[in-house]
């Protein structure tokens, strides 16, 4: 199947399911909770409405140019971001609210009996007969419940829209918050083989996942760089959009006073325009592409190597990492650290016996149920581990995909802390 059949299928796809989900929630929080016929039919236009907005959105965050659509994108991803939690949450209390409202039906069909009543005499000189019940006549308490059970019902079905609602605006307000705020700063020491004692307490500064475009600009660059020093790294998706368009917003990358320079490697989001221009502009702020190559970092007698590979998705545009180019042939008395976007590639690191691989590309899962599914494609979602006899170390990152939120996954800048083995 070619590219283009491929992207049109995802499309279809993606276009039916945003269609069906849309329409789950209009049942839940439209149709259930309201018998008006206007504000069903409101309710119908509105979700049909938003499936336009999300896939015309997403459309334009992927084609256009960022600085331009940042309008549309902000309602389309917002909306997105809602979404997902209020199906998230709805499906979490579709049970519960089925088992209650079967118990009420129960509760309504087996309620307490009317005690029947004796017959009594005909009353004398009456005008007008009054009926004795009739023991075993049907009873009629079916008919009397029957409004109670349906206001039960519309209660119990707004209760789980205003719960649903409440929960997804108040989560997804928190998410868009933390995640366009401020990254934490994080320490972390790692302990090297064969480290010579110059370099004891050297520092490699990471900044991946800047994520450049519609949500990110200028001022986020500026503000990663006013809390980043010494050797830094930028491990991969730099931007979402072509560098004409966005170049302008990484100019601030020139102020870093690394003391031994800055370095960046691609990742899979930078191939979606093209990388080329990228790494030129990036020259030009004084930021060192290490594209399946490597550099020296000397420092009061000692040294490491500090190495780059390419992304994953490089391979598709005639760009895949070389791990024998980048690690091999190098002097084996000190350490060798790797830069590469995406945690997996540790494998081939391992293979090539490196001291620590630095990654970024997962945001630490940014948000529920993505740190259930990043395990299934990575070998860790953030932090420090030891695989494979190569240690690696993967960050949050300082941006965000789309949508722009973090839960329980907030952005941080890394400070990797070389310390003697």
């Amino acid at each position: 199947m070619s590219t283009l059949a491929q992207e049109a299928t995802v499309a279809a796809v993606s276009i039916v399911a945003s269609a069906a989900a849309h329409r789950y929630l209009y049942l839940r929080l439209v149709k259930d909770v309201t018998a008006s016929a206007r504000l069903r039919r409101a309710g119908r236009v509105t979700a049909v409405a938003l499936t336009v907005l999300v896939h015309t959105g997403v459309l334009a965050a992927q084609y256009a140019n960022p600085t331009r659509i940042a309008w549309l994108a902000w309602p389309a991803f917002v909306w997105v971001a809602l979404a997902a939690y209020l199906l998230m949450t709805l499906a979490a209390l579709e049970i519960p609210a089925r088992l209650t409202a079967r118990a009420l039906r129960r509760r309504t069909r087996t309620g307490p009996a009317i005690p029947a009543q004796a017959p009594r005499a005909p009353a004398v000189q009456q005008s007008h007969c009054v009926a004795a019940p009739v023991v075993g006549a049907p009873d009629p308490r079916p008919a009397q419940d029957a409004p109670r059970l349906v206001d039960r019902r519309l209660m119990l079905a707004r209760s789980v829209a205003l719960l649903a609602t409440g929960t997804a605006v108040a989560t997804t307000g928190y998410g868009f918050h933390r995640g366009l705020g401020a990254p934490d700063v994080k320490v972390v020491p790692v302990a090297l083989r064969r480290l010579h004692p110059s370099l004891d307490g050297m520092r490699i500064t990471m900044a991946s996942d800047l994520h450049l475009g519609p949500f990110f600009g200028r001022a986020h660059t500026a503000r990663v760089v006013r809390m980043i020093d010494d050797i830094v790294a930028i491990v991969g998706d730099l931007s979402d959009g072509t560098a004409d368009d966005l170049a302008a917003h990484a100019e601030p990358l020139t102020r870093l006073s690394a003391t031994h320079g800055t370095f960046f490697v691609t990742g899979n989001h930078d191939y979606r325009h093209d990388v080329d221009a990228w790494i030129t502009a990036l020259a030009d702020f004084r930021v060192t592409t290490l594209r399946n190559t490597r550099t020296l970092i000397k420092h009061r007698g000692g040294a490491i190597d500090l190495a780059g590979v390419t992304d994953i998705k490089g391979e598709q545009n005639h760009d895949t990492p070389d791990y024998d180019r980048a690690l091999g042939e190098r002097d084996a008395s000190h350490p060798v650290v790797l830069l590469a976007h995406q945690p997996v590639q540790v494998h081939e690191a391992a293979r090539h016996k490196v001291d620590l691989q630095l990654s970024g590309h997962t945001h630490g899962g940014a948000f529920f149920p993505g740190n259930l599914l990043v395990p299934l494609t990575q070998p860790l979602t953030a932090g420090l581990a030891t695989i494979d006899r190569t240690q690696l170390y993967v960050s949050r990152g300082v941006g965000a995909s789309l949508p722009p939120i973090r839960v329980e996954a907030p952005p941080d800048i890394t400070v990797i802390e070389l310390r003697r083995q």
